[in-house]
């Protein structure tokens, strides 16, 4: 196993030099800098290795780049509209690129409009430590008073709207504002930052597509882009949704066993794996984790080890 650490490049405020004290010898990483849907070129790959190498030196640890988290894939591929297809080839030639430079591991995931989703980016722990946070009521804070969306009554409870309500009423003008940042693109990895209105867009796209749907898309895309993570010698990791639960509406689908095995029978090949997210998979509570490991274990090209705890419901 090689012990590595995700850092989101030169602007990310965690250096290289603090990875080295983290005991890591890899480093996980993407080129967020290009825009979703653009092909990394071999040069692109390049530029970014150097990068690391120049901060490497015959006096510590030489850190390489092993794992890319991720070549994020464009809501139209999972539309499977508009440019789809053009998406689609400069992926293709993206993972051929990136393996140029052996680099052969890439994870990367299948979650509508948004990439993983938290509430809340700076929760104090009592450690005096920061953390992300996801709380499921704020998500219908979001869609209720943020979206302004109608008919919630169809996918939560009355007594998880109720809920909402008295959470929201405990909320400062500030806590809107951060939430808003957490969940329309807060996050490093985020596709872009959405204004309320082009989210609103966003949901509207998928509006008519259904779990089958999207499942369908995901197959199409994998079997379009295996062959050539075979040919480059390319593991291939596809990550849990993050948190697996729909949200917005929007079906979520690579969340389960279930939903694991149905993209492994799409494409039957070493290169068509899993990135074993022990925290993603572990927070939706009928998931058992380890059954999850020793059914797939042979599948499974990236890990991501968390410490889980579970509540009793």
């Amino acid at each position: 196993m090689q012990n590595s650490f995700r850092w989101y490049g030169p602007t990310d405020p965690v250096k290289l030099t603090d990875i080295r004290q983290a005991n890591a010898e890899y480093v996980v990483t993407s080129l967020h800098q290009i825009p979703y849907g653009e092909k990394w070129s071999k040069n692109d790959v390049k530029k970014r290795i150097n990068y690391i190498n120049k901060n490497n030196n015959s006096y510590n640890i030489n850190l390489k780049w092993n794992v890319v988290e991720s070549i994020p894939v464009h809501n139209n591929i999972k539309l499977r509209t508009k440019n789809f297809k053009k998406l689609i080839s400069n992926y293709k030639d993206t993972i051929a690129n990136i393996a140029a430079n052996n680099i052969n591991t890439i994870c990367y995931n299948f979650m509508p409009i948004v990439d993983w989703t938290r509430t809340q980016l700076d929760f104090k722990l009592p450690t005096d430590g920061l953390a992300l946070k996801f709380n499921y009521l704020q998500i219908i804070i979001f869609e209720m008073y943020i979206l302004k969306l109608k008919n919630l009554e169809k996918r939560y409870s009355n007594k998880q709207i109720k809920n909402a309500e008295k959470l929201f009423k405990l909320m400062k003008t500030n806590d809107i504002k951060n939430l808003k940042l957490a969940v329309m693109g807060g996050l490093p990895a985020s596709e872009t930052k959405y204004s309320v209105s082009e989210f609103k867009q966003m949901l509207s796209a998928y509006k008519d597509m259904d779990n089958i749907d999207i499942k369908q898309n995901l197959r199409e895309f994998i079997k379009e882009i295996m062959p050539v993570a075979e040919e480059n010698n390319v593991k291939m990791g596809i990550h849990p949704d993050d948190p697996p639960i729909p949200l917005f509406g929007v079906p979520r689908i690579v969340s389960t066993m279930d939903d694991y095995q149905y993209i492994f029978d799409s494409y039957d090949s070493p290169c068509n794996g899993m990135t074993f997210c022990a925290g993603s998979l572990a927070s939706n509570f009928y998931n058992d984790v380890y059954k999850i490991f020793n059914k797939f274990k042979k599948r499974i090209n990236f890990i991501h080890l968390r410490n889980v705890k579970k509540r009793k419901r």
